[in-house]
């Protein structure tokens, strides 16, 4: 069967995919026959369905409940204030997931996509925090959030068509960029969590972390099937089996956790919508939809479902009701976990499905706060030795990509050697950006929203101003893009 060459926006070619006469693609992993059923809708056994969920929900734990902790400290909560934020935290991202998995109307990518708390509206809070004062600070973050997740669903069909700005070298190098800057956040992790914690950067801590990465490589080496896709589950089991007898975890949070509490909504107060506020977290909310396009795209390239701009349109306004509709349970801004891309890559389960059971597992976890002390148990260095494995399969992912996108071109290799620089530039120098304007920081301070920037910017001007538009090489702008039904 010939393969026919199509040359994508960026200057690049790539073959066309082999058809059938039934107009599926006939390649490994996708649908055979009209009437299959594509990875991504397909429903698992009840059994795998709950063990592979569980995964996902292990795999975002720590990032789910951080932004809580460090924001309730910030505002001087009390312990069981505090684990209220938490069980809120967790309630909504289940219920955001679910939105963007399962979908309604033109509200979800319908794509195996886990939503939970945002770490970029982390630093504008406690600013709002130290400027309000802690008995006030909660209504007017939670103000601000409100106008910020309306923002983003009403912005959502016209942020979504930046995808014509997303060509193959541009998804690759931001593919690259999401795994090579959550690569340091397992790193901290396999050291024990945060500067100044019990154990942090002892040989116990990184000798744990070290143990649950070789038992993840192992399991994925040695096991089989069903076994091999719980490898990281395992490696989580068996590290936090390990972490008893060397005193880095116990059964204390489990002891002193509620049963059961349903989400009180406007536990702290009514919303406060203040100017200064809403414009710091508007901010934030344009960089989080920023990530989120660039972690659709990625998500839509490991499962062979390309993200066109009605699927960018469905996630981002699900992005936009959740965060909208989280203050009234108590919770914050809700937006892409990328993680948990490398948790697919790395089972090729595609089935959203999956993600969605882990969502109804968060929600579980939110209303029973003694089921999230239990996940609770697995030690920071545990999810750090899994955590390599993860972000460093995301890296991998975007190296293929790049791979497919017509490096033999200078201009893109230009264009990924100055994306990356720029987009490792605030994982190496944490504090490079602080002399700047606020705004400059909020976007910056990411490496994935920076390194996005510069790559687009890049991609504009090799590929879509002046001579770059009449090259013979490259096609008019979104030519390599799907055509998309109207969002």
């Amino acid at each position: 069967m010939a393969l026919r060459s199509t040359s994508t926006a960026d200057g690049g070619s790539t073959p066309d995919r082999p058809s059938r006469p039934d107009g599926t693609s006939g390649l490994p992993g996708t649908p055979s026959g009209p009437k299959a059923v594509h990875p991504v809708d397909e429903l698992l056994p009840p059994v795998k369905l709950f063990s592979t969920g569980l995964q996902h929900v292990a795999a975002m734990y720590a990032g789910v409940v951080a932004p809580p902790l460090i924001v309730g400290a910030g505002v001087g909560l009390s312990p069981a204030e505090l684990a209220l934020l938490i069980s809120a935290s967790l309630f909504t991202a289940g219920l955001a997931t679910l939105l963007q998995t399962l979908g309604i109307w033109r509200i979800g990518a319908r794509l195996p996509f886990v939503n939970g708390v945002s770490f970029a509206g982390v630093a504008p809070m406690l600013a709002v925090a130290k400027e309000e004062g802690p008995q006030d600070a909660l209504p007017v973050i939670f103000g601000a959030v409100i106008v910020a997740g309306l923002l983003c669903f009403l912005a959502a069909p016209y942020f979504c068509k930046l995808i014509r700005f997303f060509p193959p070298v541009v998804q690759g190098t931001v593919i690259t960029l999401i795994g090579v800057s959550l690569l340091p956040v397992a790193v901290n992790w396999a050291r024990g969590g945060a500067p100044g914690a019990p154990g942090y950067g002892s040989v116990r801590a990184i000798g744990l972390a070290a143990l649950t990465l070789a038992a993840v490589v192992l399991c994925t080496r040695l096991l089989r099937g069903f076994w091999q896709q719980l490898a990281l589950l395992i490696g989580l089991a068996l590290g936090t089996a390990l972490a008893f007898p060397l005193g880095l975890a116990d059964f204390g949070p489990v002891g002193d956790a509620k049963v059961f509490a349903l989400p009180s909504p406007f536990h702290f107060g009514a919303p406060v919508l203040d100017a200064a506020a809403i414009a710091s977290m508007c901010i934030v909310m344009v960089v989080s939809m920023t990530e989120s396009t660039a972690d659709m795209l990625a998500l839509g390239k490991i499962v062979d479902r390309e993200a066109d701009e009605r699927t960018l349109a469905a996630g981002l306004r699900a992005d936009g009701l959740a965060t909208a509709v989280s203050p009234v349970f108590n919770g914050f801004a809700a937006s892409a976990f990328a993680q948990n891309i490398g948790l697919v890559a790395l089972t090729n389960i595609r089935s959203r499905f999956v993600v969605a059971a882990g969502g109804g597992i968060l929600i579980l976890l939110g209303l029973f706060p003694v089921l999230g002390s239990l996940v609770s148990l697995v030690p920071q260095p545990v999810l750090g030795g899994a955590g390599i494995v993860l972000f460093g399969t995301v890296a991998a992912s975007g190296i293929r990509t790049l791979a497919e996108a017509g490096m033999e071109s200078g201009a893109n290799t230009v264009l990924v050697s100055v994306s990356l620089g720029v987009g490792i530039i605030p994982i190496a120098v944490p504090t490079f950006y602080d002399a700047f304007p606020e705004a400059v920081r909020t976007l910056m301070h990411s490496g994935i929203s920076a390194g996005c920037v510069m790559a687009v910017l890049l991609n504009l001007l090799f590929h879509h101003v002046g001579d770059a538009r009449r090259s013979p090489t490259a096609e008019p702008p979104g030519a390599a893009v799907s055509t998309a039904t109207p969002s």
